[in-house]
């Protein structure tokens, strides 16, 4: 059994770490190395919620597709993660906001961090 254990952790130990990479609605890949995210289980819209708050970069799930919004302050993810109604938060006061230029990223923003 201790044997077991020790061929186990070898084999842990000498596989490489990789990070998650999504790829979003832009079809641009983005690298969640610097993203804290959560699984959203009291959700019908949303599934997942990643978010990076150095660069204020938010990365959602919904339906089975990321969509990113840009300089999404701390305090909105908050607020939407301590909703009643996540999914109608997230519609009213992130995705209508993208619509309207406040969330939208521009397209020389970059996506993928080393």
């Amino acid at each position: 059994m201790v044997r077991a254990l020790v061929l186990l952790l070898a084999q842990l130990a000498a596989t490489p770490i990789v990070s998650e990479t999504v790829e979003t609605g832009e079809h641009r890949l983005v690298d969640l190395r610097t993203f804290e995210c959560r699984d959203i289980t009291r959700s019908t819209v949303l599934q997942r919620v990643c978010y990076d708050r150095a660069q204020q970069d938010l990365i959602v799930a919904s339906n089975g597709v990321y969509a990113r919004y840009c300089g999404v302050t701390a305090e909105t993810i908050d607020h939407l993660l301590g909703a009643r109604s996540m999914g109608r938060f997230f519609n009213q006061n992130i995705k209508r906001e993208a619509a309207t230029g406040r969330y939208a990223c521009r397209m020389g923003e970059p996506v993928q961090r080393s």
